[in-house]
């Protein structure tokens, strides 16, 4: 294996750096449509665990760490599953084939009241499980200057995974912090942190936030 004497551990350049809040918002919560008529029972069964850790644990980190990014300049950037579309005909096969659907301008669709945007934090609607396949993302990153990326939401093994590995495959340095996002069940979260580690610098919020303070 060649030494090319570069790095994943690099801290972040507030300058060039975006935080990426992957998809969350109301549809995927308790009383959102993805649970829609679903049994309480059947509910907290499946999911109870998944909305234990947004609510206990990944919420309250990324509410830290939204707060330390604009407090350093840190551009923030968020996503939601979403259709452009009514009959959701915009949507990946694989959304179609899930039923995942909301509309752009549902209250489904809205960031969550807890992490919501500021002033004019950009919002994508994404139609995909990748934000960097079914957006423009990568052009809007490139033409702020953004070159590293904290990504943080949901799910870890699925829309935050994909988000992390295509960022890298793209060329930007990414920060995971692994206990700001969550999935419905640890063997899960775990499993997808292992298979993500050679992709991205993983570090708990607590690290991640004395670094930031300690940006230039």
């Amino acid at each position: 294996m060649k030494d090319f004497g570069l790095s994943r551990n690099v801290p972040v350049v507030p300058a060039q750096t975006a935080l990426l809040v992957i998809d969350v918002q109301n549809y995927t919560m308790e009383t959102g449509g993805e649970y829609a008529g679903m049994d309480p029972a059947e509910k907290e069964a499946t999911y109870g665990f998944f909305f234990r850790e947004m609510r206990q644990r990944a919420i309250p980190n990324m509410q830290k760490l939204l707060s330390a990014c604009r407090g350093k300049g840190i551009e923030t950037v968020y996503t939601v599953m979403a259709a452009l579309t009514r009959d959701g005909r915009d949507l990946s096969l694989d959304y179609k084939i899930t039923g995942f659907f909301c509309h752009k301008d549902d209250w489904d669709a809205q960031v969550m009241d807890e992490v919501a945007p500021v002033g004019d934090e950009i919002v994508l609607p994404k139609g995909s499980s990748s934000v960097f396949i079914s957006t423009h993302i990568h052009y809007l990153l490139r033409n702020m200057g953004t070159t590293q990326l904290i990504i943080v939401g949901a799910l870890t093994d699925q829309c935050v995974d994909s988000a992390v590995r295509d960022a890298c495959d793209l060329g930007y340095l990414v920060t995971l912090p692994v206990d700001a996002c969550a999935t419905q069940s640890q063997a899960r979260h775990d499993s997808a942190l292992a298979n993500n580690k050679g992709y991205c610098r993983q570090v708990t919020t607590a690290d991640l936030l004395v670094e930031i303070a300690a940006a230039g």
